[in-house]
């Protein structure tokens, strides 16, 4: 009888692979009509303690080394390069029982992708969401940033489920 665990596994892989691309194009979607729909630093407000103002994040998360003086482009680039080759494989180990844990890498790498083509084209990533209360404001950020978040977020819920059933074993 063959051996169809890789077929499984490759099918597992494809069936999350979609999401990751879905994140990727309406990533690009939203940043070009942001970039050609907003004016840059104007927010326009959207609800209370919501705006769209377009923003060119040079660094990482919270702008960190966005005047580094450009050498960050390409270290943040193979960096998100390396991360996303590894979840890809990550993915396709994955046996097709482990559902939420395939959402948040294809979540993850749906995000890197989207803002590691940002920086290969432009040098920065484009951002355009921003909350903010009163006087204080959260740093802009992107559906590619979203994405990454959830994907995070969903890792570990994923891992502390996984930690409570072997501890709810051992007992």
């Amino acid at each position: 009888m063959p051996d169809n665990s890789l077929t499984d596994k490759q099918s597992t892989m494809l069936k999350w692979l979609w999401l990751s691309g879905l994140i990727i194009v309406l990533d690009q979607i939203t940043k070009v009509l942001a970039s050609n729909l907003l004016q840059m630093h104007q927010p326009v407000p959207v609800m209370p303690m919501f705006n769209m103002t377009l923003m060119h994040n040079t660094g990482a998360a919270f702008s960190f080394l966005s005047d580094a003086g450009g050498w960050q482009r390409w270290f943040f680039t193979v960096i998100a390069v390396v991360v996303s080759t590894v979840i890809f494989f990550w993915i396709k180990k994955l046996d097709r029982t482990e559902k939420l844990q395939a959402i948040a890498l294809a979540m993850v790498l749906g995000g890197a992708i989207g803002n590691v083509i940002d920086r290969i084209l432009f040098g920065y990533v484009i951002d355009f969401i921003q909350w903010y209360y009163d006087q204080w404001y959260w740093p802009a950020f992107n559906i590619a940033d979203s994405a990454i978040t959830v994907g995070v977020t969903l890792l570990i819920i994923d891992s502390l489920r996984a930690t409570r059933k072997i501890s709810t074993k051992q007992d």
